[in-house]
């Protein structure tokens, strides 16, 4: 072979090669929410395979079925050690896609792993700002309560144990919220601290914050939680601006905003076990934000 026809093979391999190393996409680590596992995911990692070929995707085994019951902190530490290595292999970082209550695992992680490298952080109708509401999720677990009762299981150390009281925010019970709260109240820098500035900082890695979440989900309540909302006193919802966790900038929600790292999508006629199937979801709010 001459010199030209080696010039010019060498040319095409190049070029062969060219659109995998431009098309290459960042990993993407999926969380799923209560009562689920990665079975939960797998519609939706076959819609990241098939738009990004070659993307590697990672559906989290842990804390399936009934075990996403456990202590939040306790799933947290988990999931923080399963996220943790396939972050460190990820020079360019990496995408998480979390569900329900799967979201706030996310909140977490992000919020206890220093130097992450969370490229876009993307939450699928979460209760981000807490629960409160009647669902079969609740009756499931205290079907002799009501959700102007649940407070007084709830609101005690050994109920605090349980996952969705550890996000129970009763808006008539807030001081026995801000007593008896572990993790939500922490986390939303809403009582002291010793490790909100640090908490903070870590969250703030963030570049992009993808919210998910619609009027017809039946399970989130009120279904502005997943928006950062939540109810007044007198069970009015209150944007995510006005909230004090927000206006105090406590945990770096009001500097994400103000950096337009947040974007808010609001899709009406989904159930709550739809926005992991629901393929024009995927295209209009998420595909987009995994490159």
């Amino acid at each position: 072979m001459t010199g030209g026809c080696r010039l010019r093979v060498f040319i095409w391999a190049v070029l062969l090669l060219l659109p995998s190393v431009i098309m290459a996409y960042r990993p993407v680590i999926l969380v799923h929410g209560l009562f689920g596992g990665p079975e939960q995911m797998a519609t939706l990692k076959k819609y990241i395979k098939r738009s990004h070929p070659g993307t590697s995707v990672t559906a989290i085994s842990l804390y399936n079925a009934d075990a996403s019951v456990k202590p939040m902190w306790e799933q947290v530490e988990g999931f923080r050690k399963a996220i943790k290595p396939i972050m460190e292999s990820a020079k360019d970082g990496v995408h998480l896609i979390c569900f329900a209550q799967g979201g706030l695992i996310c909140r977490g992680v992000l919020a206890t792993l220093p130097h992450h490298n969370v490229h876009s952080v993307i939450f699928l109708s979460s209760p981000l700002a807490g629960q409160y509401g009647d669902s079969n999720y609740i009756s499931k677990f205290f079907p002799s309560f009501s959700k102007s009762t649940l407070y007084n299981a709830c609101y005690t150390t050994q109920g605090q144990k349980l996952s969705s009281c550890s996000y129970w925010k009763d808006p008539h019970q807030i001081e026995k919220y801000l007593k008896y709260s572990v993790f939500l109240a922490p986390l939303n820098g809403e009582v002291k601290n010793a490790k909100s500035k640090a908490w903070r900082k870590n969250f703030l890695r963030i570049k992009t914050m993808v919210l998910l979440g619609g009027p017809d989900n039946e399970v989130i309540k009120p279904w502005q939680s997943s928006m950062f909302g939540f109810y007044n006193s007198n069970e009015n919802v209150i944007d995510m601006e006005q909230q004090d966790f927000y206006v105090n900038d406590s945990f770096g929600l009001k500097t994400l905003n103000q950096r337009k790292a947040i974007v808010k999508c609001i899709i009406p006629g989904v159930k709550h076990d739809s926005w992991t199937k629901n393929h024009k979801i995927y295209k209009k709010c998420i595909e987009k934000w995994l490159t």
